[in-house]
C-alpha cells in the first residue's frame, strides 16, 4: 500500500512539474504542455496503480497545484484562477476514464494500436475541456485550425509516451536477459562440475561392480573348500554390491539436476567457447593476473555434449590461466578437419619440459603448488584426457607454437549430437 502511494504521488508532481513546461497556441488558459505525456507514462509503466483513482487525484491535484501557483505569485485573483484551471481537471478526469474503458494497458505489446489509441484519447479530452472552457468562460469556439491542432498535439504526446515506454521497456529486457545469462552460465559451470563427479563416480561403480564379480567369486571358492573364512567373503561382496547401489542412487540424483529445465539441450561450439573465455578471464583477474584471451570459434555447429566440452576446456584453459606467472596471452581456437572438431588451446607461459610431457596427464602429477607449499591434486588433466576418451577423442601436446604451450583436443562430430551421459 506504501509503494502504491509513494508512486500516485511521483506521477501527481511528475504530471504537474512536466504540465509547466507548455505552449499557449489559442491564448488564455487553454495549454498544450508535457505534463499530460508524463501522465500517459506513469500510467503505462506502473500498472500496480489504479487507473480512475490515479485520474482523479492527479487531476485534482493539478487544479489545486496550478491555483495555488496564481495565488502565491498573485498572478490572477481566486476566482478568476479556480475558472482558469478547473477544465483541466475535466481534462484529466476525461482521460482517466477513456483509457480504463478502453483497457489501453492491454496494448502495451502494440506501440502502433496504443499510440492511437492515446492520440484519440488526447483528442477527446482536450474537446471535453474546451467545452468546459466555453461554459465557464467566453473559450472561442473550435475551428478546423484548432481542430487540427488538438490533433497534431494529441498524436505528438500520445507517441512521444508510447515511445518513451517502449525504450524503457527494451533497457528493462535486455537488463534482465544479461542477469539471465549470467545466471544461465552459472548453472552450466555447476553443471560441469557435477559432470565431472558423475563421469567419476560412473567410472568407480564400474570397479565397484568387478569387486563384487571377485568378491563373490571368491567366497565360492572359499565354499567349495569348506574355508572358514567364506563367510567373510560373502559379507565383503555384499557391502561392496550396497556401496554400489548408493552410487547408483548418488548417481541418479546428479543426473537429475544436470538436466535442468531451462538448459538449452544443445549449444553453438561459438557461445561454449565464449563462455569458457569469459569464465577464465574473471578468474585470471581473482589472481591478479593480466591475460589477454583470445578466441576463434566460428564454426556453425551446435553439441548436445555440453558438460562434457566445457569441463576439458574450463581444465585446459584454466591450467593455461594457473601457468601464466604475471601476464602473457591464451588462445582458444576451434575448427573442423574432416570429421573432427578440434580445440586447441595455447598459452604463452613456461611450457611443459619434453621430459615431462609424458606424465602430465598420469593421475597426481603436478607442478603447482599453493603458497604454503601444497601441491595440488593433479588429476585435471587426468579428468579431461579421460573425458575425451570417453568420446572417442583424443587430447595430446603438440610442439609449441609462437613459442607458445599448445594441447589439442580431437573429438569426432558425430559423438557431439549424441545424448550427454553421465
Amino acid at each position: 500500500m506504501r509503494e502504491r502511494l509513494l508512486i500516485l504521488f511521483i506521477i501527481m508532481l511528475a504530471t504537474a512539474f512536466f504540465g509547466e513546461m507548455k505552449v499557449n497556441p489559442v491564448g488564455g488558459s487553454f495549454r498544450f504542455s508535457l505534463g499530460i505525456a508524463a501522465f500517459f507514462f506513469g500510467l503505462l509503466w506502473f500498472s500496480s496503480v489504479p487507473v480512475l483513482l490515479t485520474g482523479f487525484f492527479t487531476g485534482t491535484f493539478i487544479f489545486g497545484f496550478r491555483v495555488g501557483m496564481d495565488v502565491f505569485f498573485a498572478y490572477r485573483p481566486y476566482m478568476e484562477s479556480v475558472a482558469a484551471h478547473l477544465p483541466s481537471a475535466f481534462y484529466y478526469f476525461t482521460f482517466t476514464v477513456l483509457f480504463y474503458l478502453l483497457r489501453a494497458r492491454s496494448y502495451r505489446e502494440f506501440p502502433l494500436w496504443l499510440g492511437l489509441i492515446g492520440a484519440s484519447i488526447d483528442f477527446v479530452s482536450n474537446v471535453v475541456e474546451i467545452q468546459v472552457r466555453q461554459y465557464f468562460t467566453d473559450f472561442p469556439p473550435i475551428t478546423w485550425q484548432s481542430f487540427l491542432m488538438l490533433l497534431f498535439f494529441g498524436v505528438l504526446r500520445s507517441f512521444f509516451a508510447v515511445g518513451l515506454y517502449n525504450s524503457f521497456s527494451i533497457r528493462q529486457l535486455r537488463a534482465v536477459g544479461e542477469v539471465r545469462q549470467q545466471e544461465l552460465e552459472r548453472l552450466r559451470m555447476i553443471n560441469t562440475e557435477l559432470y565431472e563427479e558423475a563421469f567419476y563416480l560412473r567410472k568407480s561403480m564400474t570397479h565397484l561392480e568387478e569387486i563384487t564379480r571377485e568378491s563373490y567369486q571368491l567366497y565360492r571358492r572359499l565354499l567349495t573348500s569348506d574355508h572358514a573364512e567364506s563367510p567373510t567373503a560373502l559379507a565383503i561382496a555384499e557391502n561392496v554390491h550396497e556401496v554400489k547401489k548408493d552410487s547408483q542412487r548418488m548417481l541418479a540424483g546428479i543426473s537429475k539436476l544436470i538436466n535442468q529445465e531451462g538448459l538449452a539441450p544443445q549449444l553453438p561450439i561459438k557461445e561454449l567457447c565464449e563462455l569458457v573465455a569469459r569464465a577464465n578471464q574473471k578468474y585470471a583477474e581473482m589472481l591478479g593476473k593480466d591475460i589477454r584471451m583470445e578466441w576463434s570459434c566460428n564454426i556453425n555447429l551446435s553439441t548436445s555434449q555440453i558438460y562434457a566440452l566445457l569441463s576439458v576446456l574450463n581444465n585446459l584453459v584454466a591450467n593455461a590461466v594457473e601457468a601464466i606467472p604475471t601476464s602473457g596471452r591464451i588462445e582458444l581456437n576451434a575448427k573442423l578437419i574432416h570429421r573432427h572438431l578440434v580445440f586447441s588451446v595455447l598459452d604463452s607461459g613456461p611450457g611443459i619440459p619434453l621430459e615431462e610431457q609424458e606424465w602430465v596427464f598420469q593421475p597426481g602429477y603436478t607442478t603447482k603448488y599453493d603458497e604454503q607449499g601444497n601441491a595440488s591434486t593433479g588429476i585435471g588433466l587426468t579428468h579431461a584426457r579421460g573425458i575425451v576418451q570417453s568420446l572417442q577423442g583424443s587430447l595430446r601436446i603438440l610442439p609449441d607454437q609462437k613459442q607458445m604451450t599448445h594441447l589439442e583436443v580431437q573429438i569426432p562430430t558425430d559423438q557431439l549430437l549424441g545424448k550427454e551421459g553421465v
